[in-house]
């Protein structure tokens, strides 16, 4: 059991970044994964999406508890991101790693310039 304790502290880390800024576990997991998860790195992104899928339940679960999630409000937001959800699950395959990390990186940028203004 004790060579989960790094996992689980990644995973803390992790619960930790998508609890206080709404998102961004997967910011987190990717690179321990990638580190640590001995992943090929189609498996590595299908995995970091399925180890932030709980992630993201839980603190979503936590912030409609303390009633500070508007579902009216998330709800267009979440029928558009289901839909992208699934064209990019049927897109994976066929776009090269390359160009996925390039695509990662960009979107990480962008959104960090537009947080900062």
């Amino acid at each position: 059991m004790e060579h989960h304790w790094p996992a689980r502290i990644a995973g803390a880390a992790a619960g930790l970044a998508n609890g206080l800024f709404g998102g961004g576990g997967g910011m987190v997991f990717l690179p321990i994964l990638s580190r640590w998860g001995r992943l090929d790195q189609r498996k590595l992104y299908a995995t970091c999406v399925g180890v932030i899928f709980p992630v993201c339940l839980v603190s979503a679960a936590v912030y409609l508890f303390r009633g500070e999630l508007s579902l009216l409000t998330a709800l267009p937001y979440l029928l558009g991101g289901l839909a992208g959800g699934w064209i990019g699950g049927k897109l994976y395959g066929k776009i090269s790693i390359r160009w996925l990390k390039w695509l990662f990186a960009a979107f990480l940028f962008y959104a960090g310039v537009k947080y900062l203004l």
